[in-house]
């Protein structure tokens, strides 16, 4: 029987807060435990959850939510510094313009869901750049998120895990964990189709797969990205593993 911390916390209001330690790498080390969560927001946690989240000793919180999203859920945890590094949501008004248009259909939201992907390469490269800054000044228990902790977060989780080591499988393995975990909100974009709803309330590899094309398309290949565009050169990479990584 495993001695390893459960990797998935299943908090009443933050259903997909988990753990991205006990990973293995590519140079034999593994991603420590109990150092970075990710999650969706923490604005609906019970007082329950709050004691959990204190144990873990979390102090501080990296969110991708946009200006609306933000003031709609506060975390509810006062010993938590909150870093704001906003990627406005676009894909719920795309999909209403198609709506609106009559051309609406699950095939659209998953193009759209993954230009969306595609675009956080494109446009918002500093939001990311800027959360590895934090990862190299910050003491962990940290906790990246963003509303459904599944797509922004999802794809900062994929590069922390690429830039650490932790091999291309393992990494698809972590990102479609949400779809076991993340409880979706019954009340949100209820006037979309639920086929669309569907498509958007969870995750598909071909979603984290858009991000990774883009970069090849931006920036040549996946090392070129992390060193030139996240400013993760060989000293940074060697900070981070130091930091996140156990023997």
């Amino acid at each position: 029987m495993s001695d390893s911390p459960a990797r998935h916390l299943a908090l009443q209001g933050a259903s997909n807060f988990r753990d991205l330690g006990g990973y293995p790498t590519n140079d034999g080390r593994t991603t420590r435990w109990r150092h970075i969560f990710r999650s969706n927001h923490l604005g609906q946690l019970t007082a329950a959850d709050i004691e959990i989240v204190r144990a873990l000793g979390v102090r501080s919180a990296f969110d991708f939510r946009g200006v609306e999203e933000r003031a709609a859920g506060v975390c509810v945890v006062s010993e938590i510094t909150v870093h704001s590094l906003p990627i406005e949501p676009s894909v719920v008004a795309a999909l209403r313009t198609e709506l609106a248009r009559g051309t609406l259909t699950a095939p659209v939201a998953l193009e759209l869901m993954r230009e969306s992907y595609r675009n956080y390469v494109r446009h918002h490269t500093n939001s990311f750049r800027n959360l590895f800054g934090h990862l190299l000044e910050d003491r962990a228990p940290l906790v990246i998120h963003c509303t459904a902790g599944k797509d922004r977060t999802g794809f900062a989780s994929a590069l922390i895990l690429h830039a650490l080591g932790v091999p291309d499988e393992i990494i698809a393995e972590d990102y479609l964990l949400t779809n076991q975990h993340y409880k979706r909100d019954a009340t949100a974009a209820i006037d979309l189709p639920e086929d669309v709803r569907n498509a958007i309330g969870s995750v598909e590899a071909s979603y984290l797969a858009a991000a990774f094309e883009a970069i090849g398309s931006e920036y040549g290949d996946l090392e070129t990205y992390l060193r030139d565009a996240l400013k993760l050169g060989t000293a940074e990479r060697t900070a981070l593993k130091a930091r996140y990584l156990q023997s």
